[in-house]
């Protein structure tokens, strides 16, 4: 009877395994989140990159790739609709990736609620700080990127015809303040890609010290090359290369 007693008493006191899967299941639920939100909008960024390139082929090239965006779907889709449908996903992938990371971190943050006496600085909290800082950056940049060269609000010239003369204005030299915050918001996005480029990689098998070392080389050269690809439009704008 004492026996049994103990049993009950350690089983009433052992927290249900059902509670413990939900967990699991929400954190591995809250990584997919991240992982393919992540996805879509790394596409989006190598599109979008490859797609601003086609401004070194001048104006008549430019407008009719920036106008062919308009017409994607026809006739299926009506004129836009493809816009507002990738809108709709980047904004919700856009959603979903700051959810999960405020919960991940979150949750890291509660499974170690000591912090140590002295804790080296490692690669995992400079990068945390620069996702947090760089966010911020990246937020308010979308808002003033969308007001200038989508909706046309804050642009000099600001007309949806003529997206290469919009673009040259955008980034004329007397806007230098404009163009020196696009560099820090494409750096800063930079950060971004190295950061989940290198732990999706490590997340796929990448454990070995080797396999690591690849792994930050890829990351960081990826993301070197998106940054370079995107500050190249407004630095050829401003140095009269392009206009």
């Amino acid at each position: 009877m004492v026996v049994s007693g103990t049993r009950d008493r350690a089983a009433a006191a052992t927290p249900p395994a059902p509670g413990r899967k939900a967990v699991y299941r929400s954190t591995v639920g809250a990584k997919g989140v991240m992982a393919v939100s992540g996805l879509l909008l790394l596409l989006f960024l190598v599109a979008h990159m490859a797609g601003n390139l086609k401004i070194f082929f001048g104006a008549e090239s430019f407008d009719h790739y920036a106008h062919w965006l308009r017409d994607i779907g026809a006739p299926v889709l009506p004129h836009t609709w493809y816009l507002w449908i990738q809108r709709f996903v980047l904004t919700a992938a856009l959603v979903g990736h700051a959810w999960a990371a405020t919960v991940l971190a979150l949750r890291a943050k509660r499974a170690r609620p000591v912090r140590y006496a002295h804790r080296p600085k490692v690669q995992g909290s400079y990068a945390a700080r620069t996702m947090r800082w760089g966010g911020v950056i990246i937020l308010l940049f979308l808002v003033w990127h969308l007001l200038d060269l989508t909706v046309g609000t804050v642009n000099p010239v600001g007309n949806p015809a003529t997206p290469y003369a919009n673009v040259v204005a955008g980034f004329a030299p007397s806007r230098w303040p404009v163009t020196l915050f696009y560099a820090l918001a494409v750096v800063a996005i930079g950060f971004h890609v190295r950061h989940g480029l290198f732990s999706a990689l490590r997340t796929l098998g990448q454990r070995t010290a080797k396999g690591e070392q690849r792994a930050r080389v890829a990351a960081l050269g990826f993301a070197i090359i998106l940054c370079a690809g995107f500050l190249s439009v407004p630095f050829a704008v401003l140095v009269g290369l392009v206009g």
